[in-house]
């Protein structure tokens, strides 16, 4: 007898888009089903052990280096693969989601890599996750252009040589792609995201001499790089192309992954391109571990934590050490600025601290960083040219002044600054703002001439648990507490409707914004990520 054919991936209450075929076709479902088959059971087994290294952080209020990976820390012989010709220069990196317009401005921005985000700065709509690939396909083949019906101005690609090359975000581990099904089982967003693009564009990408290139989110351990690994060897396998193709760069966004940087560029090291230094959510994540652990763990309103601080220096200056140390790129964080058009002296200070967090991360030894606005790109460029000149990174600097003990990354008490009233408001003001767009399918979002994305909304919504559940009391005397928490809510919600009227007040995700985030912020039940239940109401 026969064996039966496998059970195909069933599209699930999702409206079918415009040539929605070219990229949910047979052979690409196929592929990710056998993705999902594969890899979707140690997914969860991971996600399960996330659990547990929780609740014994909870009971010790610590972390430290692994003991049963000192070897690999101890030998100093192994490095990862070295990097290829596209990503061996990666002195200014341009992140957005994959919407068109966004595809060709990136592409055009003049940065030497484009962070192409299916994760943060994406809500994950239908739309946004399968036209997001199509986008990518025809940039691919040069057969996008976008016209803005708001304007009429029209966009279209420069030649090819002018182009940034593409690394691809998909989505963190912990989120499902609820339209996507096998025999009733949601398929994780990352097999998704990961499956269509690197299946549509591997060869492709081989053939135009790059390769399918990742930024790898969320990571909290080596056994989940180590996972990731596992994908790309099957992946490279399954299409026929050389093992070694794939190359990750997994951002340091998560306390956990702190501990563990060696060890997550050595179980990626064939495929391993870098770490990058995140920073909300790097902050989110140790309020999230820590977040019972007492006064000492409590941060401060978010923007007072810059990466000068005593706990976030020791975190990057480990972070570059560790790279250069295993032969790895180093990339920094985000510049997040957003110029204004009408403010000459809101762009003039708010380039000012650019340029002096570039010239801080390219001293320090980084081989490149991030920026959120084209804008940006010849700040942190010439940041980068007066330290590089033109050597294409610096991986050379070992940094071997650098020593790090495990209590420097988790001393938050060395910061002299405290929870604000105005950061209270802050953190309630910029939740609504961006829980409201990404309801409506936004996931990078210009709020107060910043860009915003998930991992906004996630410090801010961390913050207000955090201070309320540790008494916090505000320099003008009111306490942190549910009420005072719902009063801020209430009033920058009445704000904002006085802000835009009622016409869009109504026809915007308002109310519900509002109520999302004071159940994330109240609820003694802390909710991993504000994505979970947010995803539950996205439409």
């Amino acid at each position: 007898m026969s064996t039966p054919a496998p059970s195909p991936l069933a599209i699930v209450d999702a409206e079918p888009l415009p040539r929605q075929s070219e990229v949910l076709t047979d052979a690409a479902l196929a592929f990710v089903a056998e993705l999902h088959r594969r890899f979707t059971p140690r997914r969860d087994e991971l996600l399960a052990r996330r659990a547990e290294r929780r609740a014994e952080i909870a009971r010790t209020s610590t972390l430290d280096f692994l003991p049963e990976t000192a070897a690999i820390r101890g030998d100093d012989t192994w490095r990862v693969a070295p990097a290829p010709a596209a990503l061996e220069d990666r002195r200014v990196e341009i992140t957005g989601p994959t919407d068109r317009k966004m595809t060709i401005n990136a592409l055009n921005s003049g940065a030497r890599v484009w962070l192409a985000d299916f994760e943060d700065a994406s809500a994950p709509t239908w739309e946004n996750v399968i036209l997001g690939q199509l986008n990518l396909i025809d940039a691919y083949t040069r057969s996008i252009d976008f016209t803005d019906p708001s304007t009429g101005k029209s966009y279209a690609l420069k030649p090819a040589d002018e182009l940034a090359t593409v690394v691809t975000r998909p989505r963190g581990w912990h989120l499902n792609e609820r339209h996507l099904q096998l025999d009733g089982t949601p398929v994780p967003g990352a097999l998704v995201d990961f499956g269509l693009y690197f299946f549509h564009n591997a060869r492709r990408l081989v053939d135009l001499g790059k390769g399918p290139y990742f930024y790898l989110p969320k990571t909290e351990s080596h056994l989940e790089a180590r996972l990731w690994n596992d994908v790309f060897v099957f992946a490279q396998d399954y299409v026929g192309i050389p093992q070694g193709t794939v190359r990750a760069t997994v951002l340091i966004e998560t306390i956990t992954a702190a501990y563990e940087m060696e060890e997550i560029l050595y179980e990626l090291r064939d495929h391993a391109s870098g770490l990058n230094a995140g920073r909300w959510d790097y902050l989110f994540s140790i309020v999230k571990n820590f977040r019972d652990g007492g006064a000492e763990f409590v941060l401060p309103d978010r923007n007072a934590v810059t990466m000068t601080a005593p706990f976030m220096r020791a975190y990057t200056e480990l972070l570059v050490r560790t790279c250069h140390k295993r032969g790895a790129h180093a990339i920094g964080g985000m510049a997040a600025f957003i110029p204004s058009r009408r403010d000459a002296e809101v762009n003039k200070v708010a380039f000012e601290k650019v340029k002096a967090d570039k010239d801080r991360e390219a001293r320090d030894g980084f081989d490149g960083s991030w920026v959120a606005h084209p804008d940006l790109v010849p700040i942190a460029m010439a940041s980068f040219d007066a330290v590089l000149g033109e050597r294409p990174n610096q991986k050379d600097r070992l940094r071997e002044d650098v020593s790090v003990a495990a209590g420097d990354l988790i001393a938050i008490g060395t910061l002299d600054a405290r929870p604000t009233y105005d950061g209270l408001r802050n953190a309630v003001a910029v939740g609504i703002r961006y829980i409201e767009a990404w309801l409506r399918g936004l996931g990078a979002v210009a709020i107060f001439n910043l860009m915003e994305d998930a991992a906004t909304a996630e410090i801010s919504r961390s913050q207000i648990w955090q201070w309320i559940n540790a008494g916090v009391v505000f320099e003008n005397g009111e306490r942190a507490t549910a009420e005072l928490a719902r009063e801020v809510a209430a009033e920058e919600l009445a704000a904002i409707r006085a802000e835009i009227g009622d016409e869009e007040f109504i026809a915007g995700q308002w109310q519900q914004a509002h109520d999302l985030l004071l159940q994330v912020a109240l609820d003694q039940d802390y909710a991993d990520f504000l994505t979970l239940p947010a995803y539950e109401r996205l439409r």
